[in-house]
């Protein structure tokens, strides 16, 4: 990681990453082989701990990283699961040691080569920086604002921006110049880069926002020595569009429970301890609500609702400074409890690693924008489809391919109560190792057809079988007919 790529393509000598979560250290571990200098600033204060911390606003909630993502990761930082898993972060088979209820009921659980890692969220920051920061060419700068953009008079670039310490963020005296050859946004769901823009006379982007009114609340607990669940964590869906109620129980690093309660619609998880039972208990199976009654808590409840799916179409901006780029959540942020985010950050880490790769740096804003747009349509598609099922739902209305969407994959789902195939190809695809159009291959397209002539009234006794045991098959019941 201490070199360059030293095939023609370095695109020059200084690049700058605003924002240090996940996004902007992946995108720095990229630019370190194409930059002789890379400079990180977070405007939040580090701490070599894995407490949680301000700059990651959703740090105190369940995180997914999907297989997708962990090879990315891997790849890019070779060995750093081999640092998180000896801290403690539990590795899950996600189809046989997650008890996932569905709308439909129980998945059908069974032994795969689907494994994730289990932690919490300032634990994966935590590690994937001080790998970073070994590089000796990349320096990181914390507890720094930035204030603007600073362009390049003579060109459609940028020759910088224009930073300060956030101590002195009302003195701008203190304020110096950074000058680089590229500035990447990867601020977030705040990031500023539509102002920034427009103050340099440039349109900012088109902006759409699909709010399904989404709210946590979440907190750690101890797994009591007593525990006797056979699996490692618990997903119970809510089942719109009239159980708005779910949870999340993921075990994490030091013998912990990370427990999210999701609602919507009003249906707003309580911050006080009997509320935060009483949710659990009220949810459609009561798996989440017997493990945590007589658990210890850890932490106090913190609540999150900042969950709006936000799409800025920057790769439709008739002009953009052609050494700015924008990824991450600043580009496309999703709701959270669809798992995608930090998996498509990664994706839009690779796409940024083709472009530079290519080594033209004329146009290379307007190109990198185009194919990360591309990288954000699919998970964009799933999220926002998903949240349409809500009534409640505003920004926007289902098409007719949502509305046929919808149908299908509820086929799909409770036949992954009972099919191993059909729930194997739903997980490949929801850990974004094979792309949608895969669950209409025809051992998942014949199952549904199938599914759909039989008489209703079966169908719902058979999901209805699955409400009270999460079920678990042999390998070689791996690949029977439903």
């Amino acid at each position: 990681m201490n070199t360059r790529e030293n095939d023609g393509q370095a695109q020059g000598r200084h690049a700058v990453v605003l924002g240090g979560s996940l996004a902007g250290l992946l995108a720095a571990r990229i630019l370190v082989d194409h930059y002789d200098e890379v400079t990180v600033i977070e405007r939040d204060a580090y701490t070599e701990t894995s407490a949680a911390r301000k700059g990651i606003p959703q740090a105190n909630h369940v995180h997914g990283l999907l297989v997708r993502g962990r090879q990315i990761l891997e790849e890019l930082f070779p060995g750093v699961q081999d640092e998180m898993i000896a801290a403690g972060a539990p590795v899950v088979d996600i189809a046989n040691e997650i008890a996932w209820f569905t709308p439909a009921g129980w998945g059908v659980r069974f032994p795969s080569e689907l494994m994730v890692l289990a932690f919490t969220r300032p634990l994966l920051d935590l590690h994937v920086r001080r790998r970073l920061a070994k590089n000796p060419r990349v320096k990181i700068l914390d507890n720094t604002d930035v204030v603007r953009l600073i362009p390049d008079s003579k060109t459609n670039q940028l020759a910088g921006v224009l930073i300060c310490p956030r101590a002195s963020e009302t003195d701008r005296r203190v304020a110096k110049e950074l000058r680089a050859d590229l500035v990447v946004d990867a601020t977030g769901r705040a990031s500023r880069a539509p102002s920034w823009l427009a103050d340099l006379g440039y349109q900012p982007p088109e902006e759409i926002v699909i709010d399904a009114h989404l709210a946590y609340a979440s907190r750690l607990y101890r797994i009591p020595e007593n525990f006797g669940g056979d699996w490692h964590c618990a997903y119970v869906q809510a089942a719109p569009p009239d159980e708005k109620r779910g949870a999340i129980l993921f075990k994490v690093e030091d013998n912990r429970w990370l427990v999210t309660l999701i609602g919507r619609a009003g249906n707003t998880p309580p911050s006080d301890e009997a509320g935060f039972l009483e949710f659990a208990r009220s949810l459609r199976v009561s798996t989440i609500h017997d493990a945590i009654r007589n658990a210890e808590p850890l932490t106090p409840i913190r609540t999150h609702r900042a969950t709006q799916n936000r799409l800025r179409r920057y790769e439709r901006a008739k002009l953009l400074p052609e050494n700015f780029l924008l990824l991450g959540d600043a580009v496309c942020a999703f709701n959270p409890v669809y798992g995608q985010g930090m998996t498509t950050a990664a994706l839009g880490a690779l796409t940024l690693r083709q472009c530079l790769r290519e080594g033209k740096s004329k146009g290379l804003s307007r190109r990198f924008q185009k194919r990360l747009a591309k990288v954000n349509a699919t998970p964009w598609m799933l999220a926002t489809g998903e949240d349409y099922r809500y009534r409640e739902t505003v920004g926007g209305s289902p098409t007719l391919m949502t509305r046929f969407m919808h149908g299908y994959m509820d086929h799909v789902v409770q036949l992954a109560t009972r099919s191993v195939p059909v729930r194997e190809v739903l997980l490949h695809a929801f850990n974004m190792l094979v792309p949608p159009s895969a669950l209409f291959q025809p051992k998942v397209l014949f199952r549904v057809l199938l599914n759909v002539l039989k008489p209703a009234g079966s169908r719902i006794r058979s999901s209805e079988r699955m409400r009270s045991v999460p079920s678990r098959v042999g390998l070689n019941e791996r690949h029977q007919l439903p």
